[in-house]
């Protein structure tokens, strides 16, 4: 089966991608937050960041540079790789679904842009409908951007960020969608429809785009970073249809977690078809992912906060745990702020691949 693997664009929140077949034993992937790009390279995050293809692309010469000037013959953010910059992953950060809605986003100079708009009342959704994507204003301007990227760039490779069933109707819905979870009314089955309704036209009509360049993708991503919230029974009793819906409609599927314990939803989460990709934090059985999904690409999400404050004697420690008990794997260390010595960073990436060597 196909596998996808972790990836992270530079400037850009982490997606997932198609793995190409010889990933190392242990396969680090290195991420940095706005803050740090606009901190050393001056790039400012704000709306133009995310609707003028040239100022981006003027943007990711500069990141590049940087991170060759500091991380000389380290591949982070593909700065090595011959090929096209990626000018779509990132884009509107994880606002996509909001935007499609028309719920408005704050922008910020140093962090991806924030869904702010207001939750919806039960008589809102019950009165929601699908929107009409063939006349979508914002997907329209996606679409004018990826042809306006294929001419900077000759390419239209790259990936929205569209979430996923749960963690868009939490953004919708606030916090009493765990209450409409419990309750088991109609509101959520509505939403959760809608949702993924338009998730998978979405998804499908960017696919349709980029294939007119001749990229072309087939996956799907869930992302279920608020799962953990509502617990496993809601999970498996309400929640896990939507995702299965999805799921059904792409060979693969990707499931992505976040950095907490994935345990509690391993059996559930065997229950979707064709997952190739499915990530966690540490503190997770990482024995059982591997024994439940052979076959997918796992990641291990290593914290920032981790990579700053502990030694590297912990550090190693750690990686050597993955190695055992997870790999072959990713080794995900997203969401790196200024605070994270240089050294360290190198400190991980090396010893990733010291371990493949020994491992594998």
């Amino acid at each position: 089966m196909e596998k996808l693997k972790y990836y992270i664009a530079l400037g850009a929140p982490p997606i997932r991608t198609p793995a190409t077949g010889d990933e190392p034993f242990m396969r680090p992937e290195v991420g940095f937050n706005p803050s740090w790009f606009y901190k050393f390279c001056e790039i400012d995050f704000s709306e133009k960041w995310h609707t003028d293809v040239e100022y981006r692309l003027k943007c990711h010469e500069i990141m590049r540079a940087e991170i060759k000037k500091r991380f000389p013959g380290y591949n982070i953010g593909g700065v090595l790789n011959d090929e096209p910059y990626d000018l779509l992953t990132g884009v509107y950060g994880i606002g996509i679904m909001d935007s499609i809605f028309g719920r408005p986003l704050q922008y910020y100079n140093d962090k991806w842009p924030a869904p702010i708009g207001a939750h919806l009342s039960d008589e809102e959704i019950l009165s929601l409908q699908a929107p009409d994507l063939s006349n979508n204003r914002f997907l329209m301007n996606i679409m004018e951007q990826i042809d306006e990227i294929y001419k900077y760039t000759g390419s239209a490779r790259g990936f929205l960020n569209w979430q996923g069933n749960l963690n868009s109707a939490f953004r919708f819905r606030g916090e009493a969608i765990f209450i409409d979870l419990m309750e088991e009314n109609e509101i959520i089955d509505r939403l959760l429809t809608i949702i993924s309704d338009t998730y998978l036209e979405g998804v499908k009509r960017i696919y349709a785009k980029q294939k007119e360049y001749n990229i072309d993708y087939d996956f799907s991503t869930i992302a279920n970073c608020t799962v953990n919230m509502v617990g496993p029974d809601i999970y498996g009793s309400r929640l896990l249809k939507y995702d299965q819906k999805i799921a059904n409609e792409f060979p693969i599927i990707g499931v992505h977690n976040c950095a907490w314990t994935v345990t509690p939803y391993l059996d559930l989460y065997s229950q979707i078809p064709n997952v190739a990709y499915i990530d966690m934090g540490i503190d997770s059985d990482l024995k059982k992912a591997r024994e439940i999904f052979p076959d997918a690409r796992r990641n291990c999400l290593y914290k920032s906060i981790d990579l700053k404050d502990k030694s590297n004697e912990e550090i190693r420690n750690d990686f050597v745990f993955i190695a055992e008990n997870l790999a072959p794997c990713d080794v995900g260390m997203p969401d790196i702020e200024d605070d994270v010595p240089d050294e360290k960073i190198k400190f991980a990436i090396d010893l990733c691949k010291e371990l493949s060597d020994k491992y594998s």
